[in-house]
């Protein structure tokens, strides 16, 4: 997940409060210290944290409880509300036209922010939505940029227009627009050249490529990991062009995060879209509140639901599945079918990071085995019987060594997949406990949003 570090340190600081016996004046001003070590390790600009923390210590401590609302969840929620506010508040969308007229996306940005791969992102997230998604190159500068592009889309049958020995980026594009206008695609992403030092040369020729195409709206590409420096360069690029949109890309792990997304908050230039990681599925629309349930645990049901639905087009995977899973009792093959459901929701850290209590529960041995060992498991599986398929508590050292024969593996690595079996029950078991309404912050939800 974006920010994992923020978010542990987070609910710990959330933990502190939950766990206390009694929640005093002492304890609230020490869980604000907790979230000010926090947000400041994240980047987060120093007179913002201080701002956002004073106001979490005096909310916390003069405002009158709501009725039906513990104290401790009333604080749970206003670190909640608190740190929402400096990220923007309200989540937008990227405004398409109407049926029969194409939408013209402008895609800007300094060279290594990622823009390449992200407009191959947003060509896929529309995609995925139904649109007939084109995607015109027109950076003449780095060698192989079209090559990269065309790759990166080529999977997911999106076209690229592009012409690697054109050198007028201004004639690309116009060409480009025209050629996906003429075969009646609903929306255009324009990708552009980014420089280092030529930002004179780079916001010039974004200018007169706006000018050609006339862009329904120009989206800025920001690398997360420049924290604070984010704003300056939101800044520049607001002031040089009628700017509508933000995607921060390189948020997966980023200590500089917090300071990116806080800073260009700051702009009022709207962040429509993060992005975490480099496979093409890796980019998601960027809500305030949604981010900030996930930075403190309570999980992202939408995304989750939304994400299962696309998966389960593909995998059928019933109520009476959902039941065997959660209570823990379900066989090695159901375990892999519902491994291979989950890789294609994305990334699973960050699908269990969309479950409200799971975050940093999850064993980290589980995820990072998960998605390279999935073929394997096939294999070992397929060199099993019915029996020990059905009961793996029977697979014993022989059996082991048999099953290792069968599949052409080493004996660990069947040890392996038992153990990840162990794992998932375990972990599956502590999940059906957390459900919602019985967690200790279960009646704060009743009163948040989260899912708008």
């Amino acid at each position: 997940m974006a920010l994992e570090a923020l978010s542990k340190a987070l609910t710990g600081a959330l933990n502190r409060i939950t766990k206390s016996s009694v929640v005093d004046k002492e304890t609230i001003k020490e869980v604000a210290k907790d979230i000010q070590r926090a947000l400041l390790l994240a980047d987060v600009n120093v007179q913002l944290v201080l701002e956002v923390t004073k106001n979490i210590e005096k909310r916390a401590i003069e405002e009158e409880l709501p009725r039906g609302i513990s104290r401790k969840e009333h604080i749970v929620r206003i670190v909640y509300e608190e740190i929402t506010k400096f990220l923007g508040e309200t989540s937008e969308k990227i405004m398409l036209q109407e049926p029969g007229t194409p939408t013209i996306l402008l895609m800007v940005g300094i060279q290594g922010s990622g823009k390449t791969t992200t407009t191959g992102k947003l060509a896929r997230h529309f995609q995925k939505k139904g649109f007939k998604v084109g995607v015109v190159c027109t950076d003449t500068w780095r060698p192989g940029a079209y090559h990269q592009l065309e790759q990166y889309v080529e999977p997911s049958n999106i076209e690229v227009f592009g012409d690697p020995d054109e050198k007028d980026a201004i004639k690309l594009a116009k060409d480009g627009v025209g050629h996906f206008k003429e075969k009646k695609y609903d929306i255009i992403i324009v990708d552009t050249a980014g420089r280092h030092k030529e930002e004179k040369d780079l916001i010039d020729e974004m200018r007169e490529i706006a000018d050609a195409v006339h862009p329904h709206d120009t989206i800025l590409v920001i690398d997360g990991t420049i924290g604070q420096q984010a704003k300056l360069q939101a800044e520049a690029f607001k002031n040089a062009t009628e700017l509508g949109s933000i995607i921060i890309t390189k948020l997966d792990g980023s200590a500089k995060g917090g300071g990116a997304l806080s800073a260009v908050a700051a702009t009022g230039a709207p962040v429509k879209f993060i992005g975490e990681g480099e496979r093409i599925e890796n980019l998601e629309p960027f809500s305030p509140e949604r981010f900030v349930a996930k930075l403190l645990g309570f999980g992202d049901l939408k995304t989750l639901l939304a994400k299962v639905k696309e998966a389960t087009d593909e995998h059928e995977f019933s109520k009476k599945d959902a039941q065997k899973m959660m209570s823990g009792k379900f066989t090695l093959q159901d375990m892999y079918q519902q491994l291979e459901m989950l890789s294609k929701m994305g990334p699973l850290k960050q699908v269990f990071q969309m479950i409200p209590g799971m975050g940093a529960n999850v064993p980290k041995e589980l995820v990072e085995s998960s998605e390279d060992n999935l073929k394997k498991y096939k294999i070992i599986m397929n060199s099993m019987s019915k029996k020990e398929l059905k009961d793996p508590k029977m697979i014993h050292f022989s059996r082991i060594k048999r099953i290792a024969r069968g599949s052409g593996t080493k004996t660990d690595e069947v040890k392996a997949l038992l153990t990840q079996y162990d794992m998932m029950k375990k972990m599956m078991k502590q999940m059906n406990k957390r459900k919602m309404g019985k967690m200790p912050m279960g009646n704060m939800f009743k009163n948040l949003n989260l899912n708008e």
